[in-house]
């Protein structure tokens, strides 16, 4: 049996977390190996004009999250995006990052100083994971630390919530010691 033939136990999964945990590659994998679709949400909010203008001072647009309801209708696979908690889903999974490295992957991705202390600040704060706990209660939320963990064990630990084998795990990963 592959990958793609498993039963999984939830249809739609928002995989969210802060910019620079590794959403975007960790979706890629998942889907790939389970053959089910991936929407990457960033993507279509600037490709299918899914906005309301851009916010300048941080350089980024601005979602209009009715027109992305709109379009994504009945969807299913994984939603990947920072916002896509803010979206109906069956579980989120939260990717976490220790500030610290999610610095340097984004100075990395030449994303600007005031952008990166805001992404990591908001990491400390564990801004992404209680707005996923609040919209979906901590007994739907499965929260992964890829703090310097190779990409195949994070895309293991995916595979392992959605097929059903993980408990829920909202609040497990702590770094407000980095604030």
């Amino acid at each position: 049996m592959t990958d793609a033939d498993e039963a999984l136990a939830f249809d739609r999964v928002a995989l969210t977390g802060t910019p620079g945990t590794g959403k975007t590659t960790v979706a890629e994998q998942v889907g790939d190996r389970l053959g089910i679709p991936v929407h990457h949400l960033n993507d279509l909010i600037r490709e299918e004009g899914l906005h309301e203008g851009e916010d300048e001072q941080r350089g980024s647009l601005v979602a209009d999250f009715d027109a992305i309801e709109a379009y994504l209708g009945d969807w299913s696979g994984l939603l990947d995006s920072h916002l896509a908690h803010h979206f109906e889903a069956d579980a989120a999974v939260v990717l976490r990052c220790h500030p610290d490295e999610l610095e340097a992957r984004l100075r990395d991705r030449d994303e600007p100083e005031a952008k990166i202390a805001e992404n990591a600040e908001s990491e400390a704060l564990d801004i992404v994971l209680s707005e996923a706990v609040r919209a979906y209660g901590d007994g739907n939320v499965y929260e992964i630390d890829t703090t310097d963990r190779p990409v195949e064990a994070v895309v293991d630990d995916v595979l392992a919530v959605l097929r059903g084998e993980r408990e829920p795990s909202a609040g497990t990963v702590d770094f407000t010691g980095a604030l």
